[in-house]
């Protein structure tokens, strides 16, 4: 098999394109879905670091919450460190390069990490919904829409 050609255009078009790609052992689970188009109309090159990571981790979010029954909600532990989980109720970015997570930990405590996008290391985990709340806490549809610029 010979290299397919590009002209200089495709080859630029090609690498600005933000791609995902996984593979999981249980055959049912449905694959990875595209990269949205808002993701993508921006190219990798114009977006600073806290941008292109919080994107990128609301997919993860999205994604992770789509697996999730309705009796947990999304929570995020901390690696590196003894600090807990944060119960992801919002997050943000500071450019060029921070990232910002909302919530609160497993206390109820109002709780927020700030985080440089070169230490960025996220565990998303499952929780048990609070009892008060009927229905869980999706993070990732409202992100998902913000991204999208629908909300």
């Amino acid at each position: 098999m010979g290299e397919q050609i590009e002209t200089a255009a495709e080859a630029g078009e090609a690498a600005a394109i933000p791609r995902r790609h996984e593979v999981h052992a249980d055959p049912e689970r449905a694959p990875c879905p595209e990269v949205p188009e808002a993701v993508s109309k921006t190219p990798i090159q114009q977006k600073s670091p806290a941008q292109w990571a919080y994107e990128r981790l609301i997919l993860y979010i999205q994604n992770f919450e789509e697996t999730l029954d309705n009796e947990h909600e999304i929570a995020m532990g901390y690696t590196g460190g003894d600090a807990g989980v944060l119960r992801i109720e919002g997050m943000g970015y500071f450019d060029p390069d921070i990232v910002t997570f909302y919530g609160s930990d497993g206390g109820g405590s109002k709780t927020q990490l700030v985080q440089h996008v070169s230490q960025l290391n996220v565990m998303l985990r499952a929780l048990p919904n609070e009892v008060e709340q009927a229905a869980p806490n999706r993070i990732g549809f409202r992100l998902a829409a913000d991204l999208e610029g629908k909300e």
